[in-house]
């Protein structure tokens, strides 16, 4: 029985960063691998860290993103044994949860349709809105817990 090995939390995670690029340009799948000489397949491949993208490959898709190589590592998980804070002068990591959320179609829509709205007080309206809906939600879902 063969065991399928599972991607390299560096590879998925370089993947993870191609994707939000991509679409944070509002790129397809499609175009990026015609730029690159591959299918959509392939790309999709790359982006959830199945396939393992070579240094001269990355090389090309960053000149292609229009980002240094550095972007598709920044945040990257650590390596075993790596002392947390090795970064020197470095910013605070972001969380993982928010480049998931960035690399949704929902969040990267509603990422650009917030930064469209120039009104400070109506932007506090639409923070607090979702705050109150997040909580009904939490609330709604403990209630159907404790009635299991």
């Amino acid at each position: 029985m063969t065991v399928a090995k599972k991607p390299n939390p560096i590879d998925i995670h370089v993947g993870s960063r191609v994707r939000l690029r991509r679409m944070l340009l509002s790129m397809s799948q499609e175009k990026l691998g015609d730029q690159m000489g591959l299918t959509f397949q392939q790309i999709q491949k790359y982006e959830k860290g199945t396939n393992r993208i070579g240094a001269s490959r990355l090389h090309h898709i960053s000149q292609i993103l229009e980002v240094p190589v550095q972007f598709f590592f920044d945040d990257a998980p650590m390596a075993a044994g790596q002392a947390a804070g090795m970064g020197g002068m470095s910013e605070p990591k972001m969380e993982n949860f928010v480049y998931e959320f960035i690399s949704t179609r929902d969040g990267l829509e509603l990422i650009r349709a917030f930064v469209s709205i120039h009104d400070p007080k109506v932007r506090k309206r639409i923070v607090d809105l979702v705050r109150t809906l997040s909580s009904e939600d939490l609330a709604a879902r403990d209630t159907g817990k404790a009635k299991s």
